[in-house]
């Protein structure tokens, strides 16, 4: 597996270079930035990774890039460092989803332990999309009746309500169901309920 990427944005550049040794002796890659305008140039939603960015720089602050990042529908987690210690900036972060907010000079241990938290919310959001994209894909397969009777399955109902609502034989609906299952990759409903909730959480 590949060492989880930390992008590093502050505008000191002595900052981001010793936040970026630290990180890499301790196994993760580091990208780093001036701005975070030089970073959304770049970022996309299909990057992973965490965002460890400055609160106050020259051009738009760490709370705008958090906007922004949410504006674009990109989750990467966000780790928030500072020098002023505001409270009401702590508190805006915080509801915006940011993991930590952490105080300059950063301590080594906090910094690692929000780090680490941060990578155990982008690893279960890679899972999760991961499994959006096969879902997605296997959904894709599906013929318009098919798809018809998965919804109606993942609703609850049965083959009965199925076949009265969409004027076909229970039989028919039985043999549809039968390759949706197949088409979805699972041997019960149970299961196909599971996987289609699953992938849209």
């Amino acid at each position: 597996m590949l060492p989880m990427r930390v992008y590093i944005i502050d505008d000191d550049a002595a900052v981001r270079d010793s936040l970026a040794l630290l990180l890499r002796l301790h196994g993760f890659d580091t990208v780093c930035f001036a701005g975070a305008e030089a970073f959304l140039d770049e970022v996309s939603s299909e990057w992973s990774g965490i965002v460890l960015v400055d609160l106050r720089m020259p051009g738009m602050s760490g709370l705008e890039l958090q906007a922004e990042l949410q504006a674009r529908q990109i989750e990467l987690p966000v780790i928030v460092i500072t020098a002023h210690g505001e409270t009401s900036a702590a508190r805006t972060s915080f509801k915006s989803g940011a993991v930590d907010f952490l105080e300059k000079p950063i301590d080594r241990d906090q910094l690692l332990a929000a780090i680490r938290e941060a990578v155990k919310l982008e690893s279960e959001r890679v899972r999760r999309t991961g499994r959006t994209a096969e879902m997605l894909r296997q959904l894709a397969r599906l013929t318009p009746r098919e798809r018809e009777i998965l919804d109606r399955v993942v609703a609850g109902k049965h083959n009965r309500e199925i076949a009265s609502e969409l004027d076909i034989s229970v039989r028919t609906v039985e043999v549809h169901k039968a390759r949706v299952m197949a088409k979805m990759g699972v041997e019960r409903i149970a299961d196909l309920v599971r996987v289609v909730l699953s992938g849209k959480g």
